[in-house]
């Protein structure tokens, strides 16, 4: 009976270590940045943070020096979704003067919201056969309500965060001929307004008989102007009195009465 010297040896086509090249299976190189690009990558992002804090720096210091000059720096954050304007009442107007303010802003949106009926009517004229002219007029109204917010918007709202007495008359002023507009544009009155072309009473009996529900779109954009026209003046009655009692009035009237000296001089 033969015995093997070694029981515990194995055979080498037994051993999977024998091989570990075929067992591992091949192996997959992956290249690595060097240190020279490790460190020349680190530099330029050193560099690059370096030269946003410098322009912070700058932005800041900037924003400083015009503050001191008593210059009101105004960032865009109306409406949310889409900021086009500077508009923070809550901040930047006082608390008793924010209650005229919110109600002029109002009548912006709501000489917005007239105008968009307005072309909504106009162009229900339009589909029914009625005049194209008068749906190209309407959108050249429109246009208005970016000179609104412009010409007596904008004054006000300065003039109720600083107390300016020439924003204020600029706004008493523009704000006037919105509410004339306002006033005519209930009517509509046909030498004023190219015919159909303003949501008014007159073109609303007009075109009541033509088409009933053409009329009633009519007779709504007219209710929305009269709507209008009421609390516009309700803001300039109540924007007025507060200038008035601020003493703003006579000191407009000495500014006004130097002016004159000065220009006849």
């Amino acid at each position: 009976m033969a015995y093997n010297d070694n029981p515990f040896a194995e055979e080498a086509n037994v051993n999977p270590f024998a091989n570990g090249s075929s067992a591992r299976g091949s192996t997959v190189d992956i290249p690595l940045d060097s240190a020279k690009d490790l460190k020349k990558k680190e530099k330029e992002l050193q560099a690059k943070e370096a030269d946003l804090k410098r322009r912070e720096q700058d932005v800041r210091r900037r924003e400083e020096a015009l503050a001191g000059a008593g210059v009101v720096i105004e960032h865009r954050n109306w409406p949310p979704f889409l900021p086009i304007i500077h508009h923070d009442i809550a901040n930047e107007i006082p608390i008793h003067l924010q209650k005229m303010q919110y109600v002029a802003f109002t009548t912006l949106l709501g000489l917005a919201g007239c105008m968009v009926w307005n072309i909504m009517a106009t162009t229900c004229v339009w589909i029914k056969g009625g005049d194209v002219g008068a749906w190209f007029f309407s959108l050249v109204y429109f246009l208005g309500i970016p000179s609104a917010y412009f010409l007596w918007y904008r004054p006000l709202y300065r003039a109720m965060r600083t107390d300016s007495v020439l924003n204020f008359g600029w706004f008493f002023f523009c704000y006037a001929i919105h509410i004339v507009f306002c006033v005519l544009a209930t009517a509509a009155p046909p030498f004023v307004f190219r015919q159909q072309s303003m949501t008014g009473f007159i073109n609303a009996i007009n075109l009541i008989g033509w088409n009933s529900i053409v009329g009633i779109i009519f007779f709504i954009g007219a209710g929305l102007f009269a709507l209008e026209s009421v609390i516009s003046i309700w803001v300039i009655q109540q924007v007025f009195s507060y200038f008035r009692g601020s003493g703003k009035a006579a000191e407009m009237k000495k500014e006004a009465a130097r002016s004159t000296i000065n220009a006849a001089m």
